[in-house]
């Protein structure tokens, strides 16, 4: 597919990790960046693959997911523009657990494993912001198990649905990805989010045509109970 150049030392400064490095180091890690464009449904890499670095998402987006012995796949997460994946992987000598593909165009880059572990090394507070983006990514998988495990099916998708739309007044929005794939993020099967869809339409909370959703009152949305 045809891709735009990326700028890479631009971007570079837009990770949180790297926002407060100085020009050289961006310029060093620069040499260990590589841009990438993969088409929608491209594997980026499989489970079992070993990582060397970690990703950051420019456009598009990216599922990571794992299939189960049953055949069934789950998804773990759903990275979007300006997001990065897989930096407690590449430091635990082991394979990826799950696989991740690309559920639109996406371009992103890979920063090398090498000139992470050069900066860990010369700065602490570098590592402290590595420590600390990890530790944020792992209290949202915390409150994943906690919300599927404490909330009922319907809740899950109520607290989506508020999450995607970030309003309290009537307003419309287009779901990022397929219903089976969110429906796979809140630990759903596609006909139970289908029937929450119908449930919720039928209350006159939402409105659904397609992938287009219209939140006629988030507030009330918000307080209902199945």
């Amino acid at each position: 597919m045809a891709s735009t150049p990326i700028d890479i030392p631009a971007l570079l400064k837009r990770i949180p990790l790297f926002s407060e490095l100085s020009a050289a180091d961006i310029e060093r890690i620069g040499r260990y960046t590589r841009d990438r464009h993969i088409a929608r449904g491209e594997v980026l890499f499989q489970r079992g693959d070993q990582p060397h670095g970690f990703y950051f998402v420019v456009s598009g987006q990216v599922k990571l997911a794992f299939s189960s012995p049953q055949g069934t796949e789950k998804v773990v997460e759903i990275i979007g523009p300006m997001q990065s994946f897989g930096e407690a992987v590449m430091f635990m000598n082991k394979p990826y657990p799950v696989f991740a593909e690309a559920l639109t165009e996406t371009a992103l880059i890979h920063v090398g494993q090498a000139v992470v572990s050069e900066l860990i090394d010369q700065d602490s507070s570098f590592a402290h912001k590595l420590l600390a983006g990890m530790s944020i990514r792992l209290h949202s998988l915390v409150q994943d198990v906690e919300t599927y495990s404490l909330r009922s099916s319907i809740q899950r998708v109520i607290g989506y649905l508020l999450q995607v739309a970030d309003s309290d007044s009537p307003c419309e929005i287009d779901l990022p990805t397929s219903k089976q794939v969110i429906a796979s993020r809140l630990n759903l099967t596609p006909e139970t989010l289908s029937r929450i869809f119908h449930d919720l339409s039928e209350s006159g909370l939402i409105s659904v045509h397609g992938k287009h959703i219209t939140l006629h009152d988030p507030a009330r949305l918000a307080r209902y109970q199945a």
